[in-house]
C-alpha cells in the first residue's frame, strides 16, 4: 500500500505542477498522512480516513491564507479619485432617458443620479461612486 500513496503524491505534485491555482496540494499533504500510516501498519480504511482527515484540516486550515495572498488582481485606474469631488452638470442627468454629463477635475463622464431623479445642467453634484464608465451623482447640498 506504502506505493500507491506514493503514487497518490506524485499525481497531486504533478496536477499542481501544471495548473495556475492552487488546487492539490493539500491531497499531497494527505497522501504523506496516508502513507505515515501505511508505514505503521494501519488497515486500509484508517490509512484512507487518515488521508481524507489530513487532507480536509490542511485545506481548512490554510486555503483561506492562500487564497487572500493569491487575490492580488486588483487593476488600479486612478478613478476613484473623483470619488467625494464636487462636479457640474453639463448635460442634463436624466436617468430614465439614459442621458446626463458632469465635468469633473477637468474631465467629462457620462453620469446617473443615484435617486432617479432629474438633475439640471449647471447644478454642483456630489461624485458618490462609480459604475462601469459612469459617475453616480447626487445633488450638492451646501
Amino acid at each position: 500500500m506504502p506505493f500507491i500513496w506514493i503514487g497518490v503524491m506524485v499525481v497531486a505534485a504533478i496536477l499542481e505542477a501544471t495548473t495556475a491555482q492552487l488546487i492539490s496540494i493539500w491531497f499531497v499533504v494527505g497522501g504523506v498522512g496516508g502513507l505515515i500510516a501505511s508505514l505503521v501498519g494501519a488497515s486500509q480504511p484508517a490509512q484512507i480516513w487518515i488521508f481524507a482527515l489530513v487532507t480536509a484540516v490542511t485545506l481548512i486550515a490554510t486555503r483561506p491564507f492562500v487564497k487572500k495572498v493569491l487575490n492580488t488582481k486588483t487593476i488600479s485606474t486612478n478613478a476613484d479619485r473623483y470619488l467625494g469631488k464636487i462636479a457640474i452638470v453639463t448635460v442634463e442627468i436624466n436617468n430614465t432617458l439614459g442621458t446626463g454629463q458632469v465635468n469633473v477635475l477637468g474631465s467629462v463622464w457620462t453620469a446617473r443620479s443615484t435617486d432617479g431623479s432629474v438633475v439640471p445642467v449647471g447644478v454642483r453634484v456630489l461624485v458618490e461612486s462609480i459604475d462601469g464608465v459612469k459617475l453616480i451623482v447626487k445633488p450638492k447640498t451646501d
